[in-house]
C-alpha cells in the first residue's frame, strides 16, 4: 500500500522559509503526478502546486506562485515544496497528494493517495 510521508513543518516568522518533503513508500513515484495541498483551521482544504512526470510541469495556486517552488526527485521518490517569503495567511496543515493523470491539478477530489500532513505556522 502506498504510502505519503511528510517532513520539514514547523514554525516561522513572516517572510522566513521553509522545505516540505514528501517521501512516497511502495508506489510506482515516477509515474504520478504529485501535488500538495493545505488546509487551515475552518477553511478548506485549497490547492498549493503540482508536478508532473518531468520537472518542468508545473502549477501553482495565484497566491503562491513566485514564492513556491515544488520539486521532485525521481529516483529517491520524493517531492519537495520549498516555501519563501512566508505570510501568516500561509499558516496551515500542509497535505502531499499523488494522482495518475496531469489534469484538473487543483482539485482534491482527483488525487488518489494522501499523506497524514504536517504543520506550518507563520507568526506575524
Amino acid at each position: 500500500q502506498v504510502k505519503l510521508i511528510e517532513s520539514g513543518g514547523g514554525f516561522v516568522q513572516t517572510g522566513g522559509s521553509l522545505r516540505l518533503s514528501c517521501q512516497v513508500l511502495e508506489g510506482a513515484f515516477r509515474w504520478y503526478t504529485m501535488g500538495w495541498f493545505r488546509q487551515a483551521p475552518g477553511k478548506e482544504r485549497e490547492f498549493v502546486a503540482a508536478i508532473g512526470l518531468h520537472e518542468d510541469s508545473t502549477d501553482y495556486a495565484a497566491s503562491v506562485k513566485g514564492r513556491f517552488t515544488i520539486s521532485r526527485d525521481n529516483d529517491k521518490e520524493i517531492v519537495d515544496l520549498q516555501m519563501k517569503d512566508l505570510k501568516p495567511e500561509d499558516t496551515a496543515l500542509y497535505y502531499c497528494a499523488q494522482k495518475s493523470l496531469y489534469y484538473d491539478l487543483q482539485s482534491a477530489a482527483g488525487y488518489e493517495n494522501w499523506g497524514q500532513g504536517t504543520q506550518v505556522t507563520v507568526s506575524s
